[in-house]
């Protein structure tokens, strides 16, 4: 049975556990000990239960033949289970979203012994996380120009002020678009333009808290710590499944409209072959951008009008742009309809004529889609493009991922089964598909609910 002896110190009360287990070669008994620290304004029938609660787990702990690994920190812990993500597979884009997030966690208990970890301690974190002023942003710009019409004038693309500034062309485009960027990254394409920071940009402090589905996604990342500490025996249970993050409130995915869908085609017919072929793709198949952008020749069956879709060109931080499987590692065949395979011959006619025009200057990527010298593209470029095209227009702005979320409404709306609408989106599962876009299949039952009604209730005139 563990033994609980109560310390008190200049930095408060503690208290100490031992269990013995067994002898050693000496025949001296083997001890065990663990310190438990209570939480402050913890009353004491709190603390009583508490201190128990923790001599029974570690008890319990040395009975199934581990120890607790007091001196392992948090942060020594986390590098070691990135590290078995990446050794597992786990994709470029998600370790670097991992160690982006981990910068942040470390502060808060990086320093910590991964034993010594509590619920309230996760607690305090996502609450210090939801507080104004928590952005590392620090402060943002704002454009207070029109810098559309600035790089218009200027004959200044997005992707070229964004290569001179060394930021994503997405970030570019947030700035054309009014929204926020960091003030760093506003310097840098001021710079670019020729211009200082205050006669393009107004800056002022970021005070908005995190969102909550931010904060989760911190807590995820220590829960998969902590599960694998758990595993390993490391700690007695996961104190982030007993934590209480926030509970972020899904938004309804945005889609288009019939008529928005219309207005989109009759606005491309006088666009550019190339920005024909990819918008009619993102609209017809559900695809991601990224799988769009690594699409090759290869896949493209001309005589069953399908593609293959298998891989996908990614943007990350620390890699840039590189080829990988799809998000799910999925292999999905996609029917055409007939005047995307009439464009999709267009296009590869005009990438034909590109190529015998740049001679051996040409790079044979095998890509469908590629850059005047047959380099791949930059998915973001997609995201670019869509906006200046709906600027230009004069349409909504167009997001790549609504074209994906209408794909899947009008199939739900007319009656596709859950299973044939995730194989279509390349979903890992049909429960994902099901959650996602819970209120379009709500919004059916009730249809099926009038329907049957109809049929069968109700006396025709």
């Amino acid at each position: 049975m563990a033994s609980i002896e109560k310390l008190t110190g200049k930095a408060g009360t503690t208290y100490r556990i031992t269990v013995y287990s067994g002898f050693d070669t000496q025949g001296n008994r083997i001890r065990h000990r663990q310190t438990y620290k209570p939480e402050p304004g913890m009353k004491p029938r709190q603390i009583e239960k508490a201190v128990q609660r923790a001599a029974m787990d570690f008890e319990r702990s040395i009975e199934q033949g581990y120890v607790l690994d007091n001196r392992q920190t948090f942060a020594e812990y986390a590098a070691y289970v990135l590290d078995l993500k990446e050794l597992s597979g786990a994709k470029v884009k998600t370790t670097d979203r991992y160690n982006a997030l981990l910068c942040r966690i470390n502060q808060a208990i990086g320093h910590m012994k991964l034993a010594d970890i509590r619920p309230q301690h996760l607690n305090s974190f996502y609450k210090n996380l939801s507080e104004p002023g928590i952005r590392e942003t620090g402060s943002i710009a704002t454009a207070h120009i029109d810098l559309a019409a600035w790089m218009k004038a200027n004959k200044k693309s997005r992707a070229g002020i964004a290569e001179a500034a060394g930021v994503a062309a997405a970030t570019v485009s947030a700035a054309a678009q009014g929204k926020a960027i960091q003030e760093q990254k506003a310097e840098a394409i001021a710079k670019a333009m020729g211009k200082r920071l205050g006669e393009v940009f107004t800056v002022e402090h970021d005070m908005e808290p995190l969102s909550d589905r931010t904060i989760l996604a911190y807590h995820r990342l220590i829960s998969i710590v902590l599960a694998q500490a758990e595993k390993e025996m490391l700690v007695p249970y996961n104190a982030a499944a007993k934590a209480t993050p926030p509970r972020a409130v899904k938004k309804p995915p945005n889609y288009f409209q019939p008529e928005t869908v219309s207005e989109i085609l009759n606005a491309l017919e006088t666009e550019p072959i190339k920005w024909q072929l990819i918008t009619h793709l993102l609209l017809v198949t559900g695809c991601r951008r990224g799988e769009i952008m690594g699409l090759k020749w290869e896949k493209v069956d001309f005589k069953e009008s399908r593609i293959k879709i298998d891989r996908a060109l990614i943007t990350s931080p620390s890699k840039g742009v590189y080829e990988s499987t799809t998000k799910t590692s999925d292999v999905r065949y996609l029917k055409l309809p007939a005047e995307t395979m009439s464009l999709m011959r267009k296009h590869k006619n005009a990438q034909l004529r590109l190529q015998l025009a740049n001679g051996d200057q040409w790079i044979n990527t095998g890509y469908v889609f590629t850059q005047d010298n047959g380099e791949h593209m930059n998915p973001d470029s997609v995201t670019s493009w869509l906006y200046e095209f709906s600027r230009r227009h004069g349409l909504p702005h167009i997001n790549p991922h609504a074209f994906r979320h209408t794909v899947a409404s009008v199939l739900l709306a007319n009656g596709t089964d859950i299973v044939t609408v995730a194989a279509q989106l390349g979903h890992a599962s049909a429960s994902t598909t099901e959650n996602f876009y819970a209120h379009i299949i709500e919004e059916n039952k009730v249809k099926a609910s009038q329907c049957i009604a109809d049929v069968l209730l109700r006396k025709k005139a």
